[in-house]
């Protein structure tokens, strides 16, 4: 199964914009992820179209599982 950590945050825009971390630790705390997003947001080394991130917004670990097949 895979799992990815989804970031969510505002940007100066007022549009939501999610940063996606791919394999992250199974014991993650909210506090830990909301200290990780403050220090983005103080940061401020992302910005894109909307201008920079302002706000956190939600956090969210999202598990699918995918199948590969062979096709050749």
């Amino acid at each position: 199964m895979e799992k990815t950590l989804s970031l969510v945050f505002r940007n100066a825009a007022g549009r939501t914009t999610t940063l996606s971390l791919a394999a992250p630790r199974e014991d993650l705390t909210d506090a830990e992820i909301a200290q990780v997003m403050q220090t983005i947001i103080a940061k401020n080394i992302f910005a894109g179209s909307g201008g920079e991130l302002v706000q956190a917004v939600a956090a969210r670990l999202v598990a699918r599982e995918v199948r590969e097949f062979t096709v050749a």
